[in-house]
């Protein structure tokens, strides 16, 4: 059924919501932003809302703080896989409070799935499979510095989503169990930004898995994860993102960063564990865009 067919059935369709008189005013015009500046996407991983929210309002992630308070918004998916596929095409977490698609911000928004007539005020709208291809063919260079299990490119499945980009990176110093992964991306990055060529726009992501499962070892004496080692994993990260956004401003004169969660995690709320199923504790997820 084609938009026409889906507008005398009555239904209305996806493009049309997007761009009606009532939707939201766009925070910043990726219009302008794409092609003038680096973009990071900065996922930190597991991240659940409450406990950013936490952290912040005690004033123990300096650095995020320093960047506007968190939004609340609702997770694209409940664990990694499908809400990198949404993330990717462009669906970012969505306000909490959002009744209809029309109250949706897209920061980007994808050309290619026949409705988009008519692209929302302050998106970009890119034609791909993902907002990397889109970008790429703005010249911009895409990487990818992995974390998850998803992006460690040590089967099909972990080559997935590093397959979307023109440079990806993993090594096993970034994994979960690794206690100092954050602080062995950055630096990683911060070597390869060293040696990038200054003529042409970044695209990054970062997969922050410091707050994914396992996190017990981000407070001494706790042999299990629960909601205190999950806060103090998200303490470590804060001050790690410190030393990436200092080192890129240095390098290269700032840019702009999507900075959320994927989706949140339970440590036995109404009997639930982890991730993988709908609970406000995963599907609540902390959100903010930023200039540096």
């Amino acid at each position: 059924m084609g938009d026409r067919d889906q507008e005398q059935a009555g239904e209305i369709p996806f493009w049309l919501l997007l761009s009606e008189k009532g939707h939201k005013a766009p925070s910043v015009d990726m219009r302008q932003i794409v092609g003038t500046q680096d973009i990071l996407f900065l996922c930190l991983d597991t991240l659940r809302y409450d406990a950013a929210v936490q952290e912040e309002t005690e004033g123990n992630t300096p650095v995020l703080n320093r960047y506007g308070p968190w939004e609340k918004r609702q997770a694209p998916g409940n664990f990694t896989y499908p809400s990198h596929h949404a993330m990717f095409a462009g669906f970012l977490p969505c306000a909490f409070e959002a009744k209809s698609l029309a109250d949706r911000e897209m920061l980007f928004f994808p050309r290619q799935i026949g409705m988009g007539r008519k692209i929302p005020a302050g998106a970009f709208g890119f034609t791909g499979g993902t907002i990397m291809e889109g970008l790429e063919k703005e010249g911009y260079d895409t990487w990818c510095v992995g974390g998850v299990a998803f992006f460690d490119k040590r089967s099909e499945l972990g080559s997935v989503f590093p397959g979307y980009f023109q440079k990806s990176y993993w090594n096993p110093s970034f994994a979960c169990p690794v206690k100092e992964s954050t602080k062995n991306q950055v630096d990683f990055i911060l070597k390869k930004l060293g040696k990038a060529d200054a003529r042409r726009h970044i695209f990054l992501y970062l997969n922050v898995d410091a707050i994914h499962y396992p996190n017990y070892f981000y407070l001494d004496g706790v042999e299990n994860d629960n909601l205190a080692s999950h806060r103090a994993a998200l303490r470590y990260v804060d001050g790690e993102l410190g030393r990436l956004l200092e080192g890129w401003k240095q390098m290269r004169g700032g840019g702009f960063a999507i900075c959320c969660s994927d989706h949140g995690t339970c440590y036995g709320e109404d009997g639930c564990q982890f991730h993988g199923i709908h609970h406000p504790s995963v599907n609540t997820v902390p959100y903010k865009h930023f200039f540096f």
